[in-house]
């Protein structure tokens, strides 16, 4: 059986390097994680200017897949719109957002501090 047209057994079945894929075909995926800080003061921009949801969230410091989320309820306090098929935040909303976070934001409890005394024991 050994002949000029047979192949090897590694050639037919491909060796291992032939399984990875070029650079240009294989998918790049997104960076989910939180932005690292914004480079630029919030405070210094104008309130009219409008920021990408990267920039936003920078800002806010949460992953841009909870923008996302967000902008799937209507209701949710942080105001956005659609310019172009993208989302963009005024900044004067990321402000108003950020000080009613820090209004509601409460102080944190002790795990096991109850208002019914349930976790004191004598």
């Amino acid at each position: 059986m050994s002949g000029k047209d047979e192949r090897t057994r590694t050639e037919a079945l491909g060796s291992p390097d032939s399984r990875k894929m070029p650079l240009a075909t294989k998918r790049r995926r997104k960076n989910r994680g939180v932005p690292p800080p914004a480079a630029f003061d919030i405070d210094a921009l104008p309130a009219s200017s409008n920021l990408t949801a990267l920039e936003a969230a920078a800002v806010i410091r949460r992953t841009p897949g909870a923008l996302e989320q967000w902008r799937r309820d209507p209701n949710h306090p942080l105001k956005w719109r659609y310019v172009d098929g993208r989302p963009l935040y005024r900044v004067d909303a990321v402000r108003d957002y950020l000080a009613k976070c820090d209004k509601t934001t409460k102080t944190p409890r002790p795990h096991n501090a109850h208002g019914d005394a349930r976790g004191a024991r004598p």
